[in-house]
């Protein structure tokens, strides 16, 4: 099976789930994920495990992540991007690059934001949008979010552009609109790219053509390692023995293992995650096959 991660830069008009079921095919995987939804407008990267390597997805979905976007000034959508219908439009104060600044300062560091109706979050099992889209709105708490890098990169005519670092959860469309109302305006985004996913910041991304056109010449490009994203994670090494009782489900001794989440490997194989006690006791959190 293709074992491994995919650093799709996906294409825009395409969701998430499309994008991921397109590279699943080309791979012949026999299941994918992604970790980290990209609005249909979005572009850039949208990492993709396949088959087992599924199982360490929900390790990346927690990394931060670093996006540009653009934002129009003066006109606000229901969705809070260029998709959506237009509810208000508003002057646009003369702004100065000491006022932008300000404002920007005001939104980094640890904050609380309250999730968009036009979002997969869930409530009774529905996705918010489809609730948005039959006009219904209902509460949603503010929930913690950081910023950890905040800046502004260009300014032309009414839209701006800006560049963020930031934690799992944050909308960059909430963002747009609350950094717009405190401008003293409205706002909405008109273009977006995930520029990276930690820790592959510095890795190269495939596109749907560049893939798609490996695959007609032979096998599809290479993945990084389901282990890969792991490096931050103490590795255990086991004997045969060892790793027969971690693939059983039970328990090992290993010294010096520390404690928390660790790598394990054996019999020449990333075999999963597993956690230690702190008191030389490993079990098995996650587990890829044989």
């Amino acid at each position: 099976m293709p074992i491994g991660i995919v650093l799709l830069d996906k294409p825009a008009g395409l969701s998430s789930n499309a994008a991921l079921q397109r590279v699943r095919r080309l791979y012949g995987a026999a299941k994918a994920g992604h970790a980290g939804s990209l609005d249909p407008l979005a572009t850039g990267m949208l990492p993709i495990c396949l088959d087992e390597a599924t199982k360490i997805a929900g390790e990346i979905l927690s990394s931060r992540k670093r996006y540009r976007f653009t934002v129009l000034l003066g006109v606000s959508t229901v969705t809070g991007d260029r998709e959506g219908e237009i509810v208000e439009r508003s002057s646009v104060p003369d702004l100065a690059p000491e006022r932008i600044e300000a404002v920007l300062e005001a939104f980094r560091g640890a904050g609380r934001q309250v999730p968009p109706m036009y979002s997969a979050l869930k409530r009774g099992g529905r996705p918010l949008y489809e609730l948005a889209r039959a006009g219904v709105v209902v509460e949603r708490e503010a929930r913690p979010i950081e910023i950890f890098d905040l800046r502004l990169l260009a300014r032309h005519g009414e839209s701006i552009d800006l560049e963020t670092h930031c934690s799992k959860g944050t909308y960059v469309r909430t963002l747009a609109e609350d950094i717009a109302r405190a401008l003293g305006t409205c706002g909405h985004v008109t273009a977006l790219r995930r520029i990276s996913v930690e820790p592959f910041e510095r890795e190269p991304m495939q596109t749907l053509e560049s893939i798609a056109l490996a695959c007609e010449n032979g096998p599809p490009p290479r993945m990084l390692p389901a282990d890969w994203p792991l490096a931050h994670l103490p590795a255990v090494y086991l004997d045969s023995l060892q790793a027969t009782r971690i693939s059983h489900g039970q328990a090992v001794v290993i010294g010096g293992a520390g404690a928390g989440k660790v790598r394990l490997y054996g019999t020449g194989r990333f075999l999963g995650i597993g956690e230690a006690d702190g008191l030389g006791g490993v079990r098995p959190k996650r587990l890829f096959g044989p």
